[in-house]
């Protein structure tokens, strides 16, 4: 069976890692970034400096062949082949889209000055390894940098750029940051620490445009706010969020809607095309995060050899560890905004700067954030996962603790 992935990031790798030691399959690999596959949850090390690019490579454990630098450009589903932009046709019997998302950018008043399809001197995105490298080759230690955007990706890049030595000014437009994830309570803890970090956030802060100097390449110069106020900036990261890549799905005629939509197979419209990753939308969902992408593979593994299960879903939890002069680790999963007759559990140190919080819906754990030390997550999650009766003990507190509640 000829297999064609198309994108080789972390669920393209990990599909085609699985698929290795399959006998009776034949693997080709089209991929459009010219660097081996990597861990894009760890670019923020390396910006940071942390870690070098090659530490964060994936095994390379396709079988047959693997194109770096090359586009796919048009699937023709009548012939089942898939068109590349160096003219090159690839065949297949089974194709799967593993296309992933791209960063957003804002409309932004001189974002693309002067007509330009291209970003101005000194503003970034932050989503691939060419985005991180050209970051990291532009920051030095003193600079003014901003960062747009207070989610997950915003809060790791404002970390890493305060961490080269970079003055970082962090604008959330929402009333605190990574809201997606966290509450206000935890939300403010996160704050206070990447404060303590040098990195200057302001909330419910709108950017308006970019103001850039004269000259050649009209370097940015300053971000101005929805109040007109401007801040100086030598550096501007476009941290504001991801949308899936769903245009070679929408040409060759699939459907799509947020994402590519797939059943439990994994199967798009087409029954010989799957998607999996931040490209896809199963029961509604695109789940935009590493461990979903991981699972989604497995699971298309196990369809296209006949070994197991379907795909039911993801129970995700997002993780994100905040290096520095004291370390924060989050994690959040779930539900965290209790609905009516949930009840909800909170345990707060603010001197030790840790939070937790659980929310319950009659016998389950329905959802949960926790910042700082995370030693009951392994258990949290494994009862969330599950989604079992939690156990019957004299104190709730044991959810939160790591020695029963006391």
């Amino acid at each position: 069976m000829r297999i064609v992935v198309v994108g080789a990031g972390m669920a393209g790798a990990r599909l085609t890692g699985q698929l290795a030691p399959c006998g009776g399959v034949e693997v080709t690999v089209v991929g459009e970034e010219p660097y081996a596959p990597y861990n894009r949850v760890l670019l923020a090390e390396v910006l940071a400096g942390r870690y070098q690019a090659d530490v964060i490579r994936l095994p390379d454990a396709a079988r047959g062949a693997v194109r770096r630098g090359v586009r796919a450009v048009r699937v023709d589903r009548a012939e089942r082949v898939v068109v590349c932009d160096d003219g090159t046709v690839v065949p297949y019997d089974r194709l799967v889209l593993a296309t992933g998302s791209n960063a957003v950018l804002p409309p932004l008043r001189g974002l693309f000055a002067e007509g330009r399809g291209e970003l101005p001197g000194g503003v970034h995105a932050f989503r691939t390894m060419e985005d991180c490298l050209a970051l990291s080759g532009a920051v030095r230690a003193g600079a003014r940098a901003v960062v747009v955007g207070g989610g997950l990706l915003g809060v790791s890049a404002a970390r890493a750029l305060a961490a080269r030595g970079a003055q970082v000014v962090l604008a959330q437009q929402g009333e605190h940051l990574m809201e997606r994830h966290l509450d206000q309570a935890a939300g403010q803890l996160l704050r206070a620490h990447l404060a303590s970090l040098g990195v200057e956030v302001h909330t419910e802060c709108r950017v308006r445009g970019l103001h850039h100097a004269t000259g050649a390449g009209r370097p940015v110069r300053s971000v101005e706010l929805a109040d007109g106020y401007r801040l100086d900036a030598e550096l501007v990261v476009l941290a504001c969020g991801v949308r899936p890549r769903v245009g070679l799905a929408q040409s060759a005629g699939l459907d799509v809607a947020k994402g590519i939509v797939v059943d439990d197979e994994l199967r798009t419209s087409d029954p010989y095309v799957h998607a999996i990753g931040d490209c896809s939308q199963h029961d509604g969902v695109v789940y935009g995060l590493a461990g979903a992408a991981t699972e989604q593979a497995d699971a298309l593994a196990r369809v296209l050899t006949r070994n197991g299960r379907n795909y039911r879903g993801t129970r995700a939890l997002t993780r994100l560890t905040l290096n520095g002069p004291q370390a924060m680790d989050i994690a959040a999963f779930g539900e965290t905004t209790a609905m009516p007759g949930d009840d909800v559990l909170r345990l707060a140190d603010a001197t030790r700067g840790t939070y937790r919080k659980v929310v319950t819906r009659g016998d389950r754990l329905v959802g949960g954030i926790l910042l700082g030390e995370l030693a009951t997550v392994g258990e949290l999650a494994r009862a969330w996962e599950g989604d079992e009766p939690l156990p019957d003990r004299a104190s709730p507190l044991h959810l939160l603790t790591d020695n029963g509640g006391s």
